[in-house]
């Protein structure tokens, strides 16, 4: 539906837009009925991000639970959207980005991407000179107080990807190790 009304345009348009949430809210209703507990303090990071899905964000994850301690998942997940922000603000009306969750073990990388009109070099630098703090706080240094680095690479015309690489805390480490054995991972 969403993507015939996007090729009909108008009024279909919207109507495909929202049908498209529609599904991305079910998906979410759908998979939060199906989670298994967590252990305490941790989050599964899919969850935060699936209600970023819609007719323009596409957000690809693994099968499994993404864990990481409760503060490190929100916080990846705010530094997302930011992203996300980035995208609804400075591209055109209708850009798509797509969201890549990866489960690298002792790292979880995140990759945000855009057919967005990119970032002239240099602009960053200067928007944080101007005060403008939005990449340098609200994304790397979210990511940065987490002991994780972010990666951007942009080119005029050509988009923008930014790499979120949050590694785990051994505690999530250790009881992800538990789970996978069967074994009582002590609270």
């Amino acid at each position: 539906m969403q993507r015939r009304g996007a090729d009909a345009g108008g009024e279909a348009a919207e109507i495909g837009r929202l049908a498209g949430q529609q599904e991305a809210a079910l998906r979410t209703l759908i998979a939060g009925d199906s989670q298994p507990s967590l252990p305490a303090g941790e989050l599964d990071l899919r969850t935060l991000l699936a209600t970023e899905s819609s007719a323009l964000v596409s957000v690809v994850t693994p099968a499994e639970p993404v864990l990481l301690t409760g503060d490190a998942a929100r916080e990846t997940a705010s530094a997302v959207r930011a992203a996300l922000d980035n995208v609804r603000r400075h591209g055109a009306a209708g850009t798509p980005a797509w969201v890549l969750v990866e489960d690298e073990g002792s790292l979880v990388c995140v990759t945000i991407r855009d057919d967005g009109p990119g970032i002239p070099a240099g602009r960053l630098a200067e928007a944080a000179a101007d005060g403008r703090l939005g990449i340098s706080h609200a994304i790397s240094g979210r990511i940065r107080d987490l002991g994780g680095t972010t990666t951007i690479s942009s080119t005029p015309g050509s988009g923008t990807e930014v790499l979120l690489r949050v590694p785990r805390h051994n505690r999530v480490e250790l009881t992800r190790y538990a789970i996978e054995h069967g074994l009582d991972s002590g609270g």
